[in-house]
């Protein structure tokens, strides 16, 4: 069957455009995926969080399972997707600023709630804790946060993530060493000059899978967090913009598409590490 392309409806359609290429909000004006259609480019904020989103430094190549989401987005829209790269730090920044249309991989929190506006949930998290399973420093048996929250304990976590400000909430006597990025943390923990990562539990399970010899794993009781991960999207978006991305993830996570997308990032995770 001939495809022909679907345009959103464009009535009363005045969106100005930015000087970054994109569509200003405009709550007279008509919806703004029409903007982002007419601009012919879908902006995506990228901060690298395996296997969410993972950057090829040697090509720039954006891949993960919410990179995909970003294609899958542009695709519906029959625009270009073009990543943006940020950090956690600024992801939030960004959107508010327009330097993109959505952010990726972002958790639905209170605190951003108030800053940004949320797609539904393509997948929920959780954090968890993995340590060195000699590191004398972790008492056996310990089962939540305040087991380890202890002087001379060091946790180190990537700097503006939802997992920096629930481990920042929750420890009151460990040392919170903030790294840039997952590699850093990580390489802080086998070099010893940090005892724990703090990190998202699919993230750390791909990363105790690696490293099956040495790592262990700690999901605390009680939780530390328990968030819905989303597309970030600009705070003044209209209930009907916001349902044209809540009504296509819905679809990609009831087909199993999302848990798809996932597996495929999970194997280049092992596969990069040698797995």
């Amino acid at each position: 069957m001939m495809m022909t392309k679907v345009t959103l409806p464009a009535a009363a359609l005045a969106l100005s455009m930015a000087f970054t290429g994109g569509p200003v909000l405009a709550q007279d004006a008509g919806g703004y995926w029409q903007g982002v259609q007419k601009a012919g480019v879908l902006r995506c904020g990228a901060a690298v969080a395996p296997p969410y989103v993972m950057r090829d430094p040697a090509t720039g190549e954006y891949s993960g399972f919410f990179a995909d989401l970003c294609r899958d987005f542009a695709a519906v829209l029959e625009v270009e997707p073009k990543f943006v790269d940020t950090t956690w730090d600024n992801i939030v920044a960004g959107l508010q600023a327009g330097k993109w249309d959505m952010s990726l991989a972002l958790n639905r929190t209170p605190v951003r709630a108030m800053a940004v506006q949320f797609s539904v949930p393509a997948m929920e998290y959780q954090i968890s804790l993995v340590y060195n399973k000699e590191n004398p420093k972790i008492p056996a048996g310990a089962a939540s946060v305040a087991d380890v929250d202890v002087a001379g304990v060091t946790m180190t976590v990537m700097s503006g993530t939802a997992q920096d400000k629930a481990i920042s909430a929750a420890v009151k006597n460990a040392t919170i060493l903030r790294l840039p990025t997952a590699d850093e943390t990580r390489l802080a923990l086998q070099s010893r000059r940090a005892d724990i990562v703090v990190d998202a539990s699919d993230t750390n399970l791909l990363y105790t899978q690696a490293n099956p010899d040495w790592s262990a794993t700690l999901n605390p009781q009680p939780a530390l967090a328990k968030q819905g991960v989303a597309f970030g999207l600009p705070l003044g978006l209209r209930a009907s913009d916001v349902a044209v991305v809540d009504i296509f993830l819905e679809e990609k996570v009831a087909t199993g598409a999302v848990d798809a997308l996932i597996a495929k990032a999970a194997d280049q995770v092992l596969a990069a590490a040698g797995q």
